[in-house]
């Protein structure tokens, strides 16, 4: 499907309706690319627009990442936070631009995110409620570091947020997952949670579940 030139690489299934469609927005994990997230396309509700977006900086061989981590045995794993927020400010910009370029409706945004873009989705909704209704945060965890200063003063009572995490996960640990609905009971946010048991993955059971979540609510 042809798109439009954006700031953020992307591809897009248009909307069963003409104008003012709810628009999803798939932010992919770590080392991937928009493709991975899109597969899930055909099976959403046909009334969403789709737009699966590609992470700015590329990695070798291939791939991309919303920001950098670095696996150097003699620091520890750690993630580039300032990179992090970069993109997270990448994101809510370009919300409103493709909100606008395909006429969809900006009060009715969803982001869907997987792992590192989980984390991403996280931080946008949380620093940037009014641009967001409704995260499915899948594989994921909330980092503290990257949300907007003040963001306990922000209007949270419009947004939902589904999260679901493999209690097998050998990437992100199923307990980093575990805090986020206390998290987010303390800001008011409606929120679910749920835990599958696989690994860095989503099992073809949770895949249903955030489907019912969604058409739901």
């Amino acid at each position: 499907m042809q798109t439009k030139s954006l700031s953020l690489y992307h591809i897009i299934r248009p909307s069963s309706i003409e104008k003012n469609a709810p628009v999803l927005f798939m932010l992919h994990g770590y080392g991937s690319n928009e493709e991975d997230l899109f597969s899930f396309a055909a099976e959403l509700p046909e009334d969403y627009f789709i737009i699966s977006v590609r992470a700015p900086y590329p990695l070798q061989p291939s791939g991309n990442a919303w920001y950098a981590i670095n696996f150097d045995a003699e620091k520890g794993k750690w993630s580039d936070d300032e990179q992090a927020i970069e993109s997270r400010d990448k994101i809510a910009s370009f919300i409103t631009e493709a909100c606008a370029a395909y006429s969809v409706d900006q009060n009715n945004v969803t982001l869907l995110g997987f792992s590192q873009g989980t984390i991403l989705s996280y931080a946008v909704a949380l620093s940037y409620p009014e641009k967001v209704s409704r995260v499915i945060a899948l594989s994921g965890y909330i980092n503290e570091n990257i949300i907007k200063e003040g963001y306990e003063k922000n209007d949270f009572s419009s947004l939902k947020i589904y999260a679901s995490h493999g209690s097998v996960d050998q990437v992100i640990p199923v307990d980093w997952a575990a805090k986020a609905p206390k998290f987010l009971d303390h800001l008011g946010i409606t929120n679910t949670y749920e835990e599958f048991p696989v690994g860095h993955g989503v099992a073809p059971q949770n895949f249903y579940s955030f489907k019912t979540w969604l058409a739901q609510n």
